[in-house]
C-alpha cells in the first residue's frame, strides 16, 4: 500500500511540476525565451500545426518546452524561437535569417496566406497573435499577389521587474515568389507602465462581449422563468395533490389512516411505482457518472471563480481530470447506493460501468479524432504519453475510489427506503393519449431547460470556438443553479402526469425527460456550426462535433440525474404522506 501512494504522490509531483514554474521577475538584460507554438488557418481554431511546419527561420538548436498534462491535451508544441530579446533592452532591426525560397517553400507560404494562417507565441506566459501574411487591397484571392510578413514589431510595457504586456505589429510585406530572396528581421521596444502584474491578463479579456447587457438580460429572463415555473409547478401540484388527498382523508390531518380508494390515478399504482427500473445496471451507472458530474462541475465552477484558469496554458482541462478521477467516489457511492436499494446483486458490474461510461465514451471519441489529426499531422493528436498519463489517473486513482465509493454505498446506503411495498406481479399499464406517452415526455421535457441556458451557451461556444477567454464564471455559476431547479420543475410536473395516468415506469421517463436537454444542445451546436461560424474542412468539422459529442453526454448524464434526484424526492414524498399498507 505505501508503494501504491508513493507511486501517486510522484506521478502527480511530475505531472504538476512541468508547469510553468517561473518566478515573472528579471533583472537588467536578462534574456527572455520567446517561445513559438503553433499555426493554422484562423477560420479552424483546432486545425493547427507546428510552428516550423511552414518554412520560417530555424533555431541552431530546437529546444523544446516541457509540457503539462493540459497543455498536451489542448495541442500545445513550445519551441524556443532564435529571437532574442533581453529585459529592458531595446533592440534595433535585427536580422534573423535570409531564405532563398525553393518552389515548395514558395507554395507553402502562398497557401498558408492565401488560407489567412495565424501563429502564436509566448514571452513569459504571455500570449501573442500574428498573421503570416496578407492580401492587399485589390488583389483577389486567386492570383498570385500573396506577401508575407518579413518583420515583426516586439512593443513590451514593464513595470519594475515584471513584463505587463507584449504587442506584435507585423510588417514589411514581400510578395511570394520563387525568384526573392527573403530576410526575416525583428526589433524590440521597451515601455513603463503603471498597470500591475496581476492585471496582466486583463487586456485578454473581451469585457464588452461577455458583459454585454444582453448576458445580464439573459439571466434576469432566466431568473423570471424560474420563478414562474417554480409558481406554476407549487400551484398545480399543491391543489391537485390536495385534491387527491381530500378524497381519502377530509381533514388533512387524518392522512395517517387514509387508505387507498378505487378511482384511478397515481394511488393506483402504489404496489409498482418503487418497481426497478429495466436495465437496471445500466440507470445505476448513469446515476452514479450523474451524481460524479453534478459534484465535479460544482467544484470546477468554484475552483473557477476563486482562481484564474485562464492565465494558465491547459489549466482547465488538467483541472477536470484530475477533479474527475478524485470525484469518482462520488460516482460509485451513488451508483452502488441505488443499485443495491433496487435490489440488484451484481454492484461489481456497475462499480465498473460507473467508472468507465463516461471515459470510455471519450476514449471512443479521441481515437476517431486521433486518427483523423495523425492523418494531418496536426498539432490537435494526443500523443500516447498523454493517453498513458490518464489511462494511469483512471487505473490507479478514478477506479479504486470508485470500488471504494462502490462499497460504501452498498453497505450504507444500500438500505431500502420505499415507503410502499412493491407487489410481485407488474400491474398492466392502461391505454392513454398519445400525450401522455413516456416518450412525449422525454421529447418535451428537455425545451424549458435549454430555454434557460441557450444563452450562455452561445457566450460559451464562441469563448471555445473563437479565441476568446471565458472569465464569467459568476454568470455560469447562475446559469447552472437555474438549470437545475428548472429541470427539477419540469421533470416533476412530466412525472407526476405520467404517474397519474397509471404508469409506474417514472426511472427511466424521469431521467430521459431532463437529459433531452442535451439533445436541443446539440441540435444548437449543429445550428452555431452552420449560422456562427467559417469553419470547414474534415478536421475541423470532426474536432467540432467530436467535442460536442463529449460535452453533450456529459450534459446528458448530469441533467438526467438532476431530473431523476428531484422526481425521486417528490415521489417518495407523496406516496409517504399516503401510507399505504
Amino acid at each position: 500500500m505505501r508503494v501504491y501512494y508513493l507511486f501517486i504522490f510522484t506521478f502527480f509531483w511530475f505531472l504538476f511540476l512541468q508547469t510553468d514554474a517561473i518566478s515573472h521577475r528579471f533583472t537588467e538584460n536578462e534574456a527572455i525565451p520567446l517561445w513559438v507554438n503553433k499555426v493554422g488557418p484562423f477560420r479552424n481554431p483546432q486545425e493547427t500545426y507546428l510552428y516550423y511546419s511552414l518554412p520560417f527561420c530555424l533555431p541552431d538548436k530546437i529546444e523544446e518546452k516541457p509540457e503539462s498534462l493540459g497543455e498536451a491535451l489542448q495541442g500545445y508544441e513550445l519551441i524556443k524561437s532564435p529571437v532574442v530579446i533581453q529585459f529592458g533592452v531595446d533592440r534595433p532591426t535585427t536580422s534573423i535569417c535570409m531564405k532563398e525560397l525553393t518552389p515548395r517553400e514558395v507554395e507553402t507560404f502562398r497557401y498558408a496566406v492565401r488560407n489567412q494562417y495565424w501563429y502564436q507565441l509566448f514571452l513569459d506566459d504571455l500570449p501573442i497573435w500574428g498573421m503570416v501574411g496578407e492580401v492587399l487591397d485589390g488583389e483577389p484571392l486567386n492570383n498570385d499577389k500573396l506577401y508575407i510578413y518579413t518583420h515583426t514589431k516586439f512593443s513590451i510595457s514593464l513595470n519594475g521587474p515584471n513584463i505587463i504586456e507584449v504587442n506584435l505589429t507585423s510588417d514589411n510585406p514581400v510578395l511570394i515568389d520563387s525568384s526573392s530572396k527573403i530576410t526575416f528581421t525583428y526589433s524590440v521596444s521597451w515601455h513603463s507602465t503603471n498597470t500591475p502584474f496581476r492585471d496582466r491578463f486583463h487586456k485578454y479579456l473581451d469585457n464588452s462581449f461577455f458583459e454585454h447587457q444582453i448576458h445580464w438580460f439573459s439571466i434576469f429572463n432566466s431568473f423570471m422563468m424560474v420563478i414562474f415555473l417554480t409558481g406554476l409547478v407549487a400551484i398545480i401540484l399543491i391543489r391537485t395533490l390536495r385534491k387527491d388527498f381530500q378524497k381519502y382523508a377530509p381533514d388533512l390531518d387524518d392522512f395517517d389512516d387514509g387508505t387507498v380508494g378505487d378511482d384511478s390515478g397515481w394511488k393506483q399504482i402504489h404496489g409498482d411505482v418503487f418497481r426497478p427500473p429495466k436495465q437496471l445496471v445500466l440507470f445505476s451507472a448513469l446515476i452514479g457518472t450523474g451524481h460524479q458530474m453534478l459534484f465535479l462541475i460544482t467544484c470546477l465552477i468554484f475552483l473557477a471563480i476563486f482562481g484564474t484558469f485562464y492565465r494558465s496554458r491547459g489549466a482547465i482541462a488538467t483541472a477536470f481530470i484530475i477533479c474527475y478521477a478524485f470525484t469518482s467516489f462520488v460516482g460509485g457511492f451513488g451508483g452502488g447506493g441505488f443499485y443495491k436499494r433496487s435490489g440488484g446483486n451484481s454492484w461489481i458490474k456497475t462499480m465498473l460501468l460507473s467508472a468507465s461510461l463516461f471515459p470510455g465514451f471519450c476514449l471512443v471519441v479521441v481515437i476517431v479524432l486521433n486518427s483523423i489529426a495523425y492523418s494531418y499531422q496536426s498539432l490537435s493528436y494526443v500523443p500516447f504519453g498523454t493517453l498513458f498519463a490518464i489511462s494511469v489517473i483512471w487505473g490507479f486513482v478514478a477506479l479504486p475510489l470508485t470500488l471504494i465509493g462502490s462499497i460504501i454505498g452498498k453497505n450504507y446506503n444500500g438500505e431500502s427506503n420505499n415507503p410502499c411495498r412493491t407487489n410481485t406481479l407488474p400491474r398492466q399499464i392502461p391505454d392513454k393519449k398519445w400525450y401522455l406517452k413516456p416518450w412525449v415526455h422525454a421529447v418535451l421535457g428537455g425545451i424549458l431547460p435549454f430555454g434557460s441556458i441557450f444563452i450562455e451557451m452561445y457566450f460559451i461556444f464562441t469563448s471555445f470556438w473563437h479565441y476568446k477567454y471565458y472569465y464569467v464564471y459568476g454568470f455560469m455559476l447562475l446559469v447552472y443553479i437555474i438549470l437545475i431547479i428548472v429541470s427539477v420543475c419540469v421533470t416533476i410536473v412530466s412525472t407526476y402526469f405520467l404517474l397519474n395516468s397509471e404508469d409506474h415506469r417514472w426511472h427511466w421517463t424521469s431521467f430521459l425527460s431532463s437529459a433531452s436537454t442535451a439533445a436541443y444542445v446539440f441540435l444548437y451546436s449543429i445550428y452555431y456550426f452552420i449560422a456562427k461560424t467559417k469553419m470547414s474542412g474534415l478536421l475541423q468539422t470532426a474536432f467540432y462535433f467530436g467535442y460536442m459529442s463529449i460535452f453533450c453526454f456529459a450534459l446528458f448524464i448530469l441533467c438526467g440525474t438532476i431530473g431523476f434526484i428531484g422526481t425521486s424526492i417528490f415521489v417518495r414524498r407523496i406516496y409517504r404522506i399516503l401510507k399505504i399498507e
